[in-house]
């Protein structure tokens, strides 16, 4: 589900105004779409999947949803007045074209918030330690924030700027690095069949040999001893917004 902080600083960032039409691209079950329209906004989601929409829609929050995908975006020039993109930046194959497609759609002046994450961050999970091909691969899928500034810039938009975001422990949403605090939870075949870094980037082999290790890692109480290893202050993930 969407955890609240998170929903909240989109949309802090995003600045929306009450009668203006948003777009959630990559929106998958709805959960932060949902959030973000009980605040009393238009919000219009697209994703790829017929399964994430079927979700969405039975949700009845009020929003359309359409089979979409960032690179083709079925929408007028200069039709919304604002859009987040909540952790799918990295399953865009045509990361360049998806961003230009939502400078296409924005109106000027509007903004692009996206929640997301880059290589170097998740060098500094503590899952590393565990599943190092897993994070290795995961990370390859995403842009460098130099390379994000850059494709931002290529597509037109201006006045761009980061916010780290640090994994709490009272998190409700459960997305990769989620049980930062919680390691037990990583054990639990349910957990990590809803992200995508093991249900894509992670063999069977390594996710045999790396929740073996953890869990004798969790009995022995050295899974601390790694989890202070990895403390760092590059932020475990990280918000980008643009203006158009």
């Amino acid at each position: 589900r969407a955890d609240p902080y998170i929903a909240g600083r989109m949309l802090a960032l995003l600045q929306p105004s009450p009668n203006g039409q948003y777009l959630d691209v990559g929106c998958g079950t709805a959960n932060y779409t949902h959030y973000m329209a009980q605040s009393g906004l238009i919000f219009y989601g697209i994703d790829p999947s017929d399964t994430m929409l079927e979700i969405a829609r039975n949700k009845e929050i009020g929003g359309t949803f359409i089979k979409a995908s960032a690179d083709s975006i079925p929408f007028e020039d200069a039709f919304f007045d604002g859009a987040t993109a909540m952790l799918t930046l990295h399953h865009w194959p045509e990361k360049l074209k998806g961003i230009q497609e939502v400078y296409r759609v924005l109106k000027p002046g509007c903004k692009i918030v996206f929640f997301s994450f880059t290589e170097a961050q998740m060098e500094g999970y503590w899952l590393a330690h565990y599943f190092p091909e897993m994070v290795k691969r995961s990370g390859e899928t995403i842009p460098t924030e130099s390379e994000m500034f850059s494709l931002l810039k290529e597509a037109g938009f201006t006045s761009i700027e980061t916010e780290k975001y640090f994994v709490q422990p009272d998190l409700q949403d459960h997305f990769l690095y989620a049980h930062k605090y919680r390691p037990e939870q990583y054990l639990n075949p349910e957990v990590r069949k809803g992200t995508s870094g093991f249900v894509l980037s992670c063999t069977p082999e390594e996710t045999e040999r790396g929740l073996k290790e953890l869990e004798n890692d969790i009995n022995s109480g050295h899974i601390q001893d790694i989890i202070r290893k990895y403390e760092n202050e590059n932020g475990d993930y990280l918000f980008y917004h643009a203006v158009k």
